[in-house]
Formats: structure tokens, C-alpha cells, sequence
């Protein structure tokens, strides 16, 4: 029920042609239907890793008053979507000490906990100080400790802050926490389907709209720097790529091209946007420069080329073509010139984007099993499905590299999905009302 390449021809035509196609379209790329609550606040574990690392994350203690969020119940969580670790619960604890000093690594040991973390926070008018330290339980010792002045507001964006930096002092890898996601909702059916495009903490919670339409918005795409967004959106007689500043919404019109205008990917240094254009009858790759909006055609072929992503260099671009006679990964140099075919195994796949070392790809890979996402490395061409859901679309990759969000599809619901990039744990995150579809995971934030 897949229909690669579908959308091409779908967004040609009349405003009301276009939608009804569109809408169909995405329908069967999807495989999406129902609804994801906001209301279900709680990340689902469907596999856990049986090797991540014991960790225990003891509640502050808390001066000045009930706090407005459970910060170490944030912390904990971050810690465990991202796979590495598996807090201990709180019904184990022997104790809840809120210093380093109050602790008996003893009894942390006898419950092989290999790191704690404890802290306090003390609440001054808006403001929140909080107090926390990551110990060795088996050394005995400090890692790090740290006091962080934040928002009463937004006490969640603290908790993400501390999560990475003890993430990173344990694994050496900067933790991506504090990043944010985008993707889009459907709600309804036919002429009275309503769209929306939503911003969203990493793991899924503090949702924000960032533009309702009755016509259909698909393929947001972060600037490097997490303060646009490009899109598409047919509000217009035709599709048509915009960019969106988040902080103060203004947007602007990039293209209006007769026929497709789609699948916007901005290069590492933001200046230009690849993208995917039928202006010349099939759907080929072009690259835009953003400030003079002059476009470059890259391939030149019967058939039909789209999803372009840019390599972490910016040196070369990926996309999906059929010119093999199915939906395959193609690659070539961002300045223009032949492609190179990347991918190999089984006769789909599609929807590629580069890990941020640019050494292996992530994608969309048709199995024995449905639709999973998978990772291939580049060097040695041995592609790996890492996901279960019999149903992913559209992968994008965390900036460290450490995991994937994707759309899937529970029963009769749209839902987000994320897995690691080991595959060794997946998990189901929250998400505004609406049938899910369309992630993309922002860049570093600062």
C-alpha cells in the first residue's frame, strides 16, 4: 500500500485536485490513522536495552515549597529514552539522600547501582536553584556537581540540562536532551481535514502550534541553527516551500514553481535549501540559494528523484530515486554531476538521512517484517533494520548521533516512535492530538 514518488504528481494541478490527492497520498505513505493524545504523558518502553548501565536518580529534596515538576523524575526519564541507562525505581531505594555527603555508597552497591544522583532544589519567587551531583557508586566518589539557576516556568528544560550533562560525563557524548522535535498532525477526513504543525521537546512534551491549515503542511526540516523551519504547504493554488522563524513567526515564501515543490533540506551552513522540484516535468533534485533564490538543477533523468538530504559536510547530497526500478538511496556531490547508487539490499529504500559523523545512513527499508528503519553503513554497505514497527516513515536522526524518532503506526493510531541507533531499545513518546506523521529532529540548540 506504499506509493513512493506519489506525491509528484498528487500536488500538480488544481488547489482542489492537489489536496484530495495529497490527502490520499499521505494516507497510504503514512499508513497513519486515530489519534495521539497529549493526554498520554507517559513514554512507552516497548523494548528496553538488557545492557544499558544502572543508575539511580534520587527526588530532590525540595525547599520553598511543593515544585511544579518532578525535575529528577525529568532526568530520569531522558536518561532512560536514551537507551544507555535504567534508573532504578524509586519503590527500591533504601534512601533518598540530596547530598553527596549523606550518602552510603553501601547500600547503593548492594543494589548494583553504578551511578546516583541526588541534589535539592530551593525555589526563590519565579525562580528555581537546583542543587545536584552525579556520584560513582563504586568509587566512591564525584563525577560533576553543579548548581543551575532556571525557569519556574519551564522547570522541565532544567531537568533536560542536567540530563545532559551527565550523559555526556558518563558516555563521552554530548547529550541531546535539551534538543526539540517538529512533525505534523491530520485531524479528520475529506474537505474537512485539518492540519497542523507542531514544536515539541525532545521527548515529546510542551508541544507548541506553529500553524494550523485546512490544506495540507508536510516536510518540516530545521535550519542549522534551530531557529527556522522550512515547509511545505499548499495554503496557496499550488505547494509551496516556506520558512518560518519560530521565535517571532514570520514566514516567508521560498517557492511557488508550477507543479511539485517539495521535500526543502537546508545545507549545514543554512545558506541554501535542496529540495525537490517538477517545474520541468519530472520531479529532479535543485538546490536553492536562500539569499538570491537562484536554484540549480543537480540530476537530470526519466525518473522520478526526491527526499534529498546533505551530507554532514556539506559536500554531497542523498536522495531517492527510481531508476533502478524501485526506490533506491542515489548519492552525488552538491555542486552537480553523476550519481552513484548507495543502497543495495531488497528492493525499497528510501527516505535517507546521514548519522552526524556521515559515516552510515538512516532510512526507510522494506523487509520481511513491513517498513523498518534501518542503518547502513556507507563503507561497507551492510544495512541493519534496527526498528519492529511493522510500519515507519520518515527517520530523522538525534545530533549525536544516539538515536531516531520516526512516525509508525498502533493499531488504528498515528504515534511517534524512537529507537537507538543500536536498535537495542525503542520506545513510544507523546504527541498532540491528531494522526502523527513527519518528525524531525532539531540540531543542538546552543
Amino acid at each position: 500500500m506504499r506509493v513512493l514518488f506519489a506525491s509528484w504528481w498528487a500536488t500538480s494541478g488544481t488547489r482542489k485536485s492537489a489536496r484530495g490527492g495529497v490527502v490520499a497520498v499521505l494516507a497510504l505513505l503514512a499508513m497513519l490513522s486515530g489519534t495521539a493524545a497529549q493526554a498520554d504523558l507517559t513514554i512507552n518502553i516497548t523494548q528496553g536495552n538488557e545492557q544499558a548501565t544502572p543508575i539511580a536518580v534520587v527526588p530532590f529534596a525540595s525547599e520553598g515549597g511543593n515544585l511544579p515538576e518532578d525535575i529528577a523524575q525529568v532526568v530520569a526519564d531522558d536518561l532512560e529514552r536514551s537507551g544507555y541507562f535504567e534508573p532504578l525505581p524509586r519503590s527500591a531505594m533504601f534512601e533518598q539522600p540530596s547530598s553527596g555527603d549523606d550518602v552510603r555508597y553501601g547500600d547503593w552497591k548492594a543494589l548494583d547501582t553504578r551511578y546516583l544522583v541526588v541534589g535539592k532544589v530551593t525555589q526563590n519567587g519565579g525562580q528555581l536553584e537546583i542543587q545536584y551531583e552525579l556520584l560513582d557508586v563504586n568509587g566512591e566518589s564525584r563525577l560533576i556537581g553543579e548548581t543551575v539557576t532556571g525557569n519556574g516556568s519551564n522547570p522541565r528544560a532544567t531537568g533536560h540540562y542536567i540530563a545532559d550533562q551527565i550523559f555526556e560525563e558518563i558516555t563521552g557524548i554530548r547529550g541531546a536532551f535539551s534538543t526539540r522535535i517538529a512533525y505534523v498532525t491530520s485531524q479528520g477526513v475529506g474537505d474537512d481535514t485539518q492540519y497542523a504543525l507542531y514544536v515539541a521537546d525532545a521527548d515529546g512534551r510542551n508541544s507548541q502550534q506553529v500553524l494550523n491549515s485546512d490544506e495540507p503542511i508536510m516536510s518540516p526540516n530545521w535550519s542549522p541553527d534551530g531557529q527556522k523551519l522550512a515547509y511545505v504547504s499548499f495554503e496557496t493554488e499550488r505547494p509551496s516551500i516556506y520558512v518560518q522563524n519560530l521565535a517571532t513567526g514570520q514566514r516567508v515564501k521560498l517557492t511557488e514553481f508550477e507543479g511539485l515543490n517539495s521535500a526543502p533540506a537546508w545545507s549545514p551552513d543554512g545558506r541554501r535549501l535542496a529540495m525537490a522540484l517538477s517545474q520541468d516535468g519530472q520531479p529532479e533534485i535543485y538546490v536553492m540559494d536562500i539569499g538570491s533564490r537562484n536554484v540549480q538543477r543537480l540530476t537530470n533523468s526519466n525518473s522520478i528523484e526526491t527526499e534529498p538530504a546533505w551530507s554532514p559536510d556539506g559536500q554531497s547530497i542523498v536522495f531517492t530515486s527510481d531508476r533502478s526500478g524501485g526506490p533506491q538511496i542515489y548519492r552525488m556531490s552538491a555542486s552537480g554531476g553523476s550519481a552513484e547508487r548507495v543502497t543495495y539490499t531488497g528492493n525499497y529504500n528510501a527516505r535517507a538521512r546521514f548519522s552526524p559523523d556521515g559515516e552510515s545512513l538512516f532510512l526507510i527499508h522494506r523487509g520481511n517484517n513491513g517498513y523498518q528503519v534501518a542503518k547502513q553503513d556507507l563503507n561497507s554497505q551492510r544495512l541493519v533494520e534496527i526498528s519492529e514497527a511493522q510500519q515507519a516513515e520518515s527517520p530523522s536522526v538525534a545530533p549525536n548521533g544516539t538515536m531516531v524518532i520516526f512516525a509508525t503506526q498502533q493499531g488504528n493510531t498515528g504515534v511517534l516512535g524512537a529507537v537507538t541507533a543500536d536498535g537495542r531499545a525503542q520506545f513510544r513518546l507523546p504527541a498532540a492530538q491528531g494522526d502523527v506523521r513527519e518528525p524531525a529532529w532539531s540540531p543542538f540548540l546552543n
